[in-house]
C-alpha cells in the first residue's frame, strides 16, 4: 500500500469517526477545506451509514 493509500484510509477513518460522533458534513468541509461533495462521498465510501437530513437531533414538529 503506498503512502497515498495510508493517508487516505486515515483520512476516511477519521471523517467516519468524527461523523458517527455526531460531526455535521458541513463541520468536517469546515474542518478539511474539502467539498461538502467529496466528504459525502468519502462517507459513503467508508461504509458510513448515513444519517437522515436534520441531523441526529431532528425531530417531527408537534402540531
Amino acid at each position: 500500500m503506498s503512502e497515498v493509500d495510508r493517508s487516505r484510509d486515515k483520512l476516511l477513518d477519521e471523517l467516519r469517526s468524527a461523523y458517527e460522533k455526531g460531526a455535521s458534513i458541513r463541520t468536517l468541509v469546515a474542518s478539511t477545506g474539502k467539498s461538502y461533495g467529496s466528504i459525502h462521498s468519502m462517507l459513503r465510501e467508508s461504509g458510513t451509514t448515513m444519517r437522515s437530513r436534520g441531523g441526529p437531533n431532528h425531530r417531527r414538529r408537534q402540531h
